[in-house]
């Protein structure tokens, strides 16, 4: 493991960083910066909204005084969505007002904007929380994203939350790899892909 890393509460000013490294990692853990014609489509739905709304709960890894990965995650998925419905989603559009889908993933972000869901509508009653992770391709593997997922799961269980789950891209199958090692139980519907865990059976 890297020592020159280390995990610290995310701030506003990581906002930059958000945006690069949820680019960097959007196509299955790797680079989409092809993918997409605005840098900052993935962002608007992965990382940058957790930041601004749910700042309590989002950690970043930093190497080198620079941001390399982060962590996020909300207690709440559904009143995460209605907070964002209010207070984000109609600024996001407005930025993309102009923009006319020319790349490969330009028109499912597109869409996702326009329909919103931050979590998997069909285990968020089961499973309210949910959690997004992504670490910069030099740093994969290397037993930092065990201990983000450690410290954002003692977050979410410091303020009672009983159970979470995430997505991940059918083809990433290192990722899926990672979630089975920690103990996550894996649910596919409909050609999607997520895990989940009860909190109380969670690794700290």
């Amino acid at each position: 493991m890297d020592t020159s890393c280390f995990i610290r509460p995310a701030i506003e000013a990581d906002i930059d960083a958000f945006f690069d490294i949820c680019l960097k990692t959007a196509n299955g853990g790797h680079d989409a910066s092809t993918l997409y014609s605005d840098p900052h489509l993935p962002g608007y739905i992965w990382s940058v909204p957790y930041l601004k709304f749910a700042q309590d709960f989002a950690f970043v890894l930093v190497q080198d005084g620079q941001p390399v990965g982060y962590v996020v995650g909300v207690p709440d998925t559904g009143g995460f969505d209605r907070d964002l419905q209010t207070n984000w989603w109609p600024f996001v559009r407005q930025q993309v007002a102009g923009l006319a889908p020319t790349r490969p993933r330009d028109a499912d972000v597109m869409e996702r904007i326009q329909n919103p869901r931050s979590g998997t509508a069909w285990l968020q009653d089961q499973y309210p929380a949910h959690l997004h992770i992504n670490i910069l391709p030099g740093l994969q593997a290397s037993g930092w994203g065990r201990r983000m997922i450690g410290t954002e799961l003692q977050a979410l269980r410091s303020r009672g939350v009983g159970a979470v789950h995430l997505g991940v891209d059918p083809n990433n199958e290192r990722a899926k790899g990672f979630y089975r090692h920690l103990g996550f139980s894996e649910f596919e519907r409909d050609g999607s892909v997520a895990f989940a865990m009860r909190i109380d059976q969670a690794l700290g």
